[in-house]
């Protein structure tokens, strides 16, 4: 029997959505251990002066917990 653990976690990026997700994978395979999957649970973009200036993914990172 496995057990889960989520956390939710933000990424950022001034490329695209896709990017900011893949940084909240790079990130958090950096301390997090047995990550099972990443749930995308909301997407939003800062704006100045009428301009994109940053993507965002709001995301649930799922992992094993030892």
């Amino acid at each position: 029997m496995s057990v889960l653990k989520v956390v939710e976690l933000i990424g950022t990026s001034n490329k695209s959505f896709d990017d900011a997700i893949a940084q909240v994978a790079k990130r958090a395979s950096k301390t997090v251990r047995g990550i099972q999957g990443v749930h995308v649970v909301d997407q939003k973009v800062h704006c100045e002066d009428g301009k994109m200036k940053e993507y965002r993914a709001v995301c649930k990172v799922a992992f094993l917990v030892e």
